[in-house]
């Protein structure tokens, strides 16, 4: 009886390993940090300058993280937050001697989409939307298939290639990749 018990004991983590999803192994993914969205390829930015009406336009960060402005040229915007872009904005203003006082003005107008694969109805690409979560983005794809893990997804983050585990009410940022893994029980 006890060596009954004993290879039960044993043989028990061996069998649950085996019904993993493909997720549980992974760390937990961090919550993002308030105000510290970084803009990133595909973000479209909103940019006023006082008194250079030129410059007031809707701009796309580019493939290569820049955004072209007149009278100033290439700006790298990947991996800035929007005050971070602005102050980098003034200080080409100041540098070149076109304007002493300058104030400048970066909205976001619209952000990068995310990305929903795996055991979802409509996988694809989708508009990001402030606030969302993991359930959220599922909604948005069509909800789950029958096959689907419904307890727990994988996130990338935009600008990593680490993978980490997120429940439903993981909060998403733009560009991130959200996968759906197949339920094994």
């Amino acid at each position: 009886m006890r060596m009954l018990a004993a290879s039960l004991a044993l043989s028990l983590p061996v069998i649950f390993s085996a019904c993993s999803n493909g997720v549980s192994h992974l760390s937990t993914i961090d919550a993002p940090a308030q105000n510290s969205y970084r803009l990133g390829p595909g973000d479209e930015l909103r940019l006023a300058v006082f008194g250079f009406d030129q410059m007031a336009n809707v701009y796309t960060v580019a493939d290569n993280g820049d955004i072209s402005l007149p009278l100033l040229g290439a700006i790298k915007a990947d991996q800035r937050t929007p005050a971070e872009l602005e102050s980098a904005i003034s200080s080409q203003l100041l540098s070149r001697e076109l304007a002493t006082k300058p104030s400048v003005s970066v909205q976001i107008v619209k952000y990068r989409p995310i990305y929903i694969l795996g055991e979802v109805q409509k996988p694809g690409q989708y508009p990001y939307v402030p606030g969302m979560t993991v359930t959220t983005a599922v909604a948005i794809a069509g909800g789950y298939t029958f096959r689907a893990s419904t307890k727990m997804a994988a996130v990338t983050r935009s600008g990593t290639d680490v993978e980490r585990r997120a429940d439903a009410v993981t909060k998403i940022m733009p560009g991130d990749t959200i996968r759906v893994p197949e339920a094994w029980f």
